[in-house]
């Protein structure tokens, strides 16, 4: 004698998974245009809020290696969506019902897996190259600290080493420069000029990066510059 009142819950989950996933599959193929832009919109929506979401922290978590794959899958996802649901799922519903040729009938049953393995595999690659054309860069507007220190920073970035220095500065005891998170210069007098080799600087968003902080005579610092070479 089974006893119902265990597997009645798992039946019940089971039933509602093969539910949720029928009506995914349903929404996926719907072929008329209304659906097709729809769901298409949707992607691009999807698409620019993880591109441009993942770039924005990007900017505080810079050695995040899980946002850059978050932002290739967006960035890869704005042109892949429209795609998907414009051209590929119209192509594979239509081969499925007039392919004669066993292998064209045997890719279109499989088109879907086909086209969402394919998806994965340009966003690994995208993610793993991570070209310039899909990383922006926030850090000089997110990385600055407000406060009531007037400064006005000035870096030379063209040449080797790369140099900074204050034009104005009132409330500065001294400036450090660090580059993934060592202090790599730091000077006590007016104009307060810092530098760095390229090679000590770290890897940011879009080239490499390195910070300059401005501090009070207990080393709290008042304000902070990210800036990229």
């Amino acid at each position: 004698m089974t006893d119902t009142s265990r597997t009645r819950p798992w039946t019940r989950l089971g039933g509602i998974v093969r539910q949720t996933w029928r009506d995914f599959l349903s929404v996926y193929y719907a072929n008329t245009p209304v659906w097709r832009w729809l769901k298409s919109g949707a992607l691009v929506f999807l698409g620019f809020f993880l591109w441009m979401g993942g770039n924005v922290l990007t900017a505080y978590w810079i050695d995040a290696t899980a946002l850059r794959y978050a932002i290739a899958y967006g960035f890869v996802l704005i042109a892949w969506g429209p795609l998907t649901h414009l051209l590929v799922v119209p192509a594979v519903i239509r081969l499925r019902r007039t392919a004669e040729n066993p292998t064209v009938r045997r890719i279109a049953r499989n088109g879907s897996k086909i086209n969402f393995t394919t998806f994965l595999l340009i966003v690994a690659v995208v993610g793993t190259l991570a070209p310039g054309v899909m990383l922006l860069d926030f850090s000089s507007g997110f990385g600055a600290d407000g406060g009531d220190v007037t400064a006005d920073l000035v870096c030379e970035t063209d040449g080797d080493p790369v140099t900074c220095e204050l034009e104005t500065a009132e409330g500065v005891d001294h400036v450090v420069l660090l580059a993934g998170g060592e202090e790599i210069d730091r000077s006590d007098e007016p104009p307060y000029a810092v530098s760095a080799p390229r090679e000590s600087l770290s890897d940011g968003p879009s080239g490499k990066q390195f910070e300059v902080e401005l501090r009070d005579s207990n080393g709290d610092t008042l304000r902070r510059f990210i800036r990229t070479v």
